[in-house]
């Protein structure tokens, strides 16, 4: 999640993924913290009801991630992959890249830290190998840092989903 709350470019994949946690958690969420909210004080005197305090608690983290959410759904720039450019690798393309070490070709969608599901083959454009294959075009060779050392990747491919 974009912790600094400006305002973010997302797929419309990424964009309809939100707006339904988003509308989950306003029906859903809101309901099931009431339920909650309810019963803890069924159990009587507030000030020392660790049920109550608990669900005050998942209240507060609940209003918060709606507040957000509401935030950057309403500030989002959804990517029109008619206009992406697939000559350069930029947010919303799928690139192919080889990992020159092992030989090994991976796919990645470069997409906005919203977004962002490395298990989905999906990486956040400001992630460190996101950063260093931007603007890339076919044939380009980069060295990235990352946690185990020291990647070197070759752009293979760059395409546009959509």
């Amino acid at each position: 999640m974009n912790n600094n709350d400006s305002p973010s470019t997302m797929t419309r994949e990424g964009y309809d993924k939100l707006m339904a946690e988003l509308v989950d958690l306003r029906s859903t969420g809101r309901s099931e913290i009431s339920r909650q909210l309810e019963e803890a004080r069924s159990f009587g005197d507030l000030a020392e009801n660790a049920e109550y305090a608990a669900a005050k608690e998942e209240q507060a983290k609940l209003e918060t991630r709606i507040s957000r959410l509401e935030f950057q759904l309403g500030n989002a720039r959804i990517l029109n992959s008619n206009s992406l450019d697939a000559s350069r690798v930029t947010l919303g393309t799928t690139v192919t890249i080889e990992d020159i070490v092992n030989s090994q070709n991976y796919s990645y969608m470069i997409v906005g830290s919203e977004e962002s599901d490395p298990r989905s083959n999906r990486i956040s454009s400001s992630s460190p190998v996101g950063q260093a294959l931007l603007n890339k075009t076919v044939g380009d060779e980069v060295h990235v840092k990352v946690p185990r050392g020291v990647r070197h990747l070759k752009v293979v491919s760059i395409s546009v989903t959509g």
